[in-house]
């Protein structure tokens, strides 16, 4: 059966499509909807599906960890500005404050396994609890852990929280993968994991901080938008190792 990957974001559903067509994610269906409109009838179809799909990031590390195309599983990465530093901390009051929506349709349709991504920090506490207990309370088992990028070899913080929730898990090794921390080379995966950094060049940045990035990059001027759009997708993409070493990781477990 197909995937289905919801991006209401017009310019990451058409590079979903790309990446469907060039065969590097699932094949499937983008619908463009908020998911605020979707409903669980709709989802009927779908063996795979995949929620704030972004550039497909979570299909992309799902292959890459050995999951097959046709295996059934869910993710969602919910918009992190309500709890993100970056955003204007309104958290659950914040109107992309999109869990419930997901939850309902998680309720409704009973995926046997969920994975999802949030940022890492203080303030998404309240929000982890909250998805833990909405999950368990549909009898998923659920755990999370936070690590950076820098534990899979990227040259970068990027704390994020990682999160699975197992619908028919019944006695998972005690070695629980919800305590997995990065790792390199994990389910004997070739060791060239590691991404290509040493051609980076450092960059003074206004704010007075040193960044890397790509030799020849060029970087955006006050008022030049032309490339938002292309910045605003990786922005907000996962780092595809990370998601890959935890799915591993549960793998492992089950």
């Amino acid at each position: 059966m197909p995937a289905y990957y919801s991006e209401f974001d017009p310019y990451a559903a058409q590079w979903l499509r790309n990446l469907i067509a060039a065969g590097h994610i699932a094949p499937g269906d983008v619908d463009e909807r908020t998911i605020e409109d979707v409903h669980p009838d709709d989802l009927r179809p779908y063996t795979q599906c995949h929620f704030f799909a972004g550039i497909g990031v979570w299909s992309h590390a799902l292959r890459r960890a050995g999951w097959a195309d046709d295996r059934p599983v869910w993710t969602g990465s919910c918009p992190c500005q309500p709890f993100s530093s970056a955003g204007e901390g309104a958290g659950f009051d914040d109107p992309r404050h999109l869990w419930p929506h997901f939850a309902w349709l998680i309720r409704e349709r009973r995926p046997p396994v969920v994975f999802g991504e949030q940022v890492a920090s203080k303030a998404v506490g309240p929000w982890i609890d909250l998805v833990h207990a909405n999950l368990e309370a549909l009898g998923y088992a659920f755990g999370a852990v936070a690590f950076p990028s820098a534990g899979v070899g990227a040259p970068h913080i990027r704390d994020r929280t990682y999160w699975v929730a197992d619908y028919y898990c019944d006695g998972c090794k005690q070695s629980n993968p919800l305590l997995f921390a990065g790792g390199p080379n994990k389910a004997g995966r070739d060791p060239t994991w590691r991404l290509p950094w040493d051609d980076l060049e450092r960059h003074e940045c206004p704010d007075g901080k040193i960044r890397l990035r790509k030799p020849g990059l060029s970087l955006l001027a006050p008022g030049d938008t032309g490339e938002l759009d292309q910045l605003r997708a990786y922005g907000n993409a996962l780092n595809a190792e990370a998601a890959t070493q935890f799915i591993a990781a549960y793998l492992e477990s089950i």
